[in-house]
């Protein structure tokens, strides 16, 4: 018997039982991945990489004073960061995501601004009592089926949603937002974020606090799965 073809067979069927190995497990990769459950953002330093999903602070303005009791967020889109500095207020926020130049301000529904290109008006906010408030934006890359932790802010929050669904339920019922759609919420409010649809979810979040406590806590409040899975 000839040993030499036996032996080739033999390699020639490894290496095709790996490629299927490999295949599959791509497979499971793009279907079978795990959602990601209990997101909450996190702190992000200029620079620093971050991973493909999840939802990163990327901006703060502290020590904010604000003459009434509600605010409007503005959101602007520049060509550049230069011109968005430049037009930037002393508690703006410029941060460049989404492949964009993006400014960020606070305060009453009308407000002058140099140039840019407005985008969102997202508001108002209804501010707890504080001497003094700190603004923290998010940004978030998410899939459909990933959500939030459940939990509180002890402050309004707001949301731009640049591409992709998501729904948020709390005790008053659900919440639905689309591409260039912004919805709120109001302090100390349990809630549960669910992206929707079948596209990723890309969105801003701010959250708007007194600036002696905590961006956010964990809630022990129970969701009833409206937003669906």
């Amino acid at each position: 018997m000839n040993r030499i073809p036996f032996v080739l067979n033999l390699v020639l069927l490894s290496s095709l039982i790996a490629m299927t190995g490999q295949l599959q497990a791509q497979g499971l990769g793009t279907t079978g991945r795990k959602h990601l459950t209990e997101v909450a953002c996190v702190d992000m330093q200029p620079g620093e990489k971050r991973p493909e999903f999840g939802c990163f602070n990327v901006g703060t303005a502290k020590n904010l004073l604000f003459a009434q009791g509600s605010v409007y967020w503005h959101l602007y889109a520049f060509g550049s960061k230069k011109a968005a500095e430049a037009a930037r207020s002393a508690t703006g926020i410029v941060v460049e995501e989404d492949g964009r130049v993006w400014l960020s301000e606070f305060g009453p529904r009308d407000i002058a601004l140099r140039g840019g290109e407005p985008v969102a008006l997202v508001g108002p906010l209804q501010l707890p009592a504080a001497d003094r408030y700190s603004a923290v934006l998010s940004y978030a890359v998410m899939r459909p089926g990933d959500s939030s932790r459940v939990h509180t802010h002890p402050g309004p929050e707001g949301w731009y949603v640049i591409a992709g669904e998501q729904c948020l339920e709390t005790p008053a019922g659900v919440t639905r937002a689309g591409p260039g759609q912004a919805m709120t919420v109001p302090p100390n409010v349990p809630m549960e974020l669910n992206v929707t649809g079948a596209t990723l979810r890309r969105a801003f979040a701010l959250v708007i606090h007194d600036s002696t406590q905590e961006r956010g806590a964990p809630s022990d409040w129970k969701p009833s799965g409206k937003c669906g899975p």
